[in-house]
């Protein structure tokens, strides 16, 4: 397919909000190009489904050794679920119309009527496939700068929101892989009014006291212990990760 002059004009603004320029405007331009748009209007040039299978992979990758090269001691099936919903449709949706992406769209005349250019679908699947274009493009370097540019935030908030237990089966799995011995938790001192109770919890390993964590609840409080002790211990980084 011959990019118009319009076209191309178009996908020069793109790259400037991307902060990337492509040597092939081709791959960003089927990067932008949903299936509706070829399939609905009989036309014979490829679309984005291919670039996106190629990007989901790639945006794992990336987040993927993030994780794991900032949190030496987390394990497999937290780093999963975290990464799962660092990269879940709503964040990269977000992340999608932060770059105004769903402008840049080649959809068919019934995906435009029914607002195609807002739909967490689409617009989560073109980025996907933005990356996987970017990728071929100009290989993994550009490709990472780009991703995390968006998902550090992403990556700390599913760090932060994961279930209460994460960070206690975490810090639990790191002691019996170091061999560090028995891991228990005291409670420290209970303030604050009754119907609002401030728990002070502190993780304590073979008995040496070691983070301390403040919670509406023992749960919450003993979380927030486990994770500091992780810190502490240098699984994870402070602030999550």
């Amino acid at each position: 397919m011959k990019i118009s002059e319009n076209r191309i004009a178009e996908l020069k603004k793109l790259q400037e909000t991307l902060n990337y320029s492509f040597s092939d405007v081709d791959l960003l331009n089927t990067a932008l190009t949903h299936t509706s748009y070829v399939k609905g209007e009989n036309r014979s040039f490829g679309h984005n489904e291919r670039l996106e299978f190629l990007g989901d992979a790639v945006l794992e990758l990336i987040v993927s050794e993030y994780l794991f090269k900032n949190n030496p001691g987390m394990n497999e099936g937290l780093m999963t679920r975290i990464r799962s919903r660092a990269v879940y449709e709503n964040a990269l949706f977000d992340a999608a119309m932060s770059f105004g992406l769903g402008n840049y769209l080649l959809l068919s005349h019934g995906e435009e009527h029914t607002g195609g250019r807002e739909k967490p679908s689409i617009l989560s699947d073109a980025l996907e496939a933005v990356i996987g274009a970017m990728f071929l493009d100009g290989g993994i370097d550009p490709v990472k700068d780009f991703v995390l540019s968006f998902a550090v935030k992403s990556i700390n908030e599913a760090v932060k929101t994961v279930s209460v237990k994460d960070f206690k089966t975490l810090l639990q799995e790191y002691i019996q892989q170091n061999h560090t011995g028995n891991l228990e938790y005291e409670v420290i001192s209970v303030t604050g009014p009754d119907h609002r109770h401030v728990f002070t919890i502190e993780a304590v390993i073979n008995g040496k006291p070691y983070g301390r964590g403040q919670g509406n609840s023992k749960q919450e409080a003993g979380q927030n212990a486990a994770h500091a002790t992780l810190v502490m211990l240098g699984a994870l980084k402070e602030g999550g990760v």
